[in-house]
């Protein structure tokens, strides 16, 4: 894992997040606006949200749970909540109110 980071992540995280969420065509019952209004209650359906939410935070980072909460209450009004499936659900890890990416699908394509 890489060195303790303690940037935050970036808005445009947020942004791509919510844009990946409206996109979705099985998550749109769940999204407004960018917005998760309710989560899933099927599983498959949720670890596919929680998926697409993970994704605004880089792999090998550290964030503290302020910078967390800060892209997560772009997304939803409960953030805590939010927060709590993605460690319940093994996609963020934390340990001393550090948090670091530990599942999801990771993009391998060259930017360009």
């Amino acid at each position: 894992m890489g060195d303790i980071s303690l940037s935050k992540p970036e808005d445009s995280a947020s942004r791509a997040v919510a844009g990946r969420l409206e996109s979705e065509e099985q998550l749109r019952p769940f999204v407004h606006d960018g917005r998760i209004t309710a989560m899933p209650g099927r599983p498959a359906k949720r670890r596919l949200l929680l998926d697409c939410v993970a994704q605004a935070f880089e792999p090998g980072l550290r964030f503290p749970e302020a910078a967390v909460d800060d892209v997560l209450k772009v997304l939803c009004d409960d953030h805590a909540a939010l927060r709590r499936h993605l460690v319940d659900e093994g996609f963020l890890s934390r340990q001393a109110g550090i948090y670091w990416r530990s599942g999801g699908t990771v993009d391998v394509r060259p930017e360009v």
